[in-house]
């Protein structure tokens, strides 16, 4: 059985997206963190999109792994785990960096083209 996103489904996706920046953005606030290092860091994620110069399902796994949340706070808390001042701030611009695009109706890439994710296709 193949299911679609209705736009129901989709608009509560994009809203959750959109609660997701902004606890993020506290979270980053609360860091104490200039937001310069924000502003200079928050579009870091889509570098994955360059995976797709090796086509696209090794494109659709470099973006994926960076634009999930599993792998992001894994990778805050080894940061935390290792005493790192920039664990919270890092972790909460990716974490930003992924809410906002689920926000905008980017989801999760799927192997067939970059146009195609889990929360539909866009163009």
């Amino acid at each position: 059985m193949t299911h679609t996103m209705t736009p129901s489904m989709s608009r509560t996706l994009r809203a959750e997206g959109a609660a997701i920046f902004l606890a993020a953005l506290w979270a980053f606030q609360m860091s104490g963190a200039s937001w310069w290092l924000f502003a200079a860091l928050i579009l870091a994620p889509d570098l994955a999109m360059l995976g797709y110069l090796a086509g696209p399902r090794i494109g659709a796994i470099c973006y994926n792994l960076i634009h999930s949340y599993t792998p992001v706070l894994a990778i805050g808390a080894i940061l935390y785990a290792l005493g790192s001042p920039l664990a919270l701030p890092l972790t909460a611009i990716l974490v930003a960096h992924i809410g906002i695009d689920r926000a905008m109706g980017y989801g999760l890439k799927y192997t067939s083209g970059f146009k195609d994710t889990h929360l539909g296709v866009f163009s």
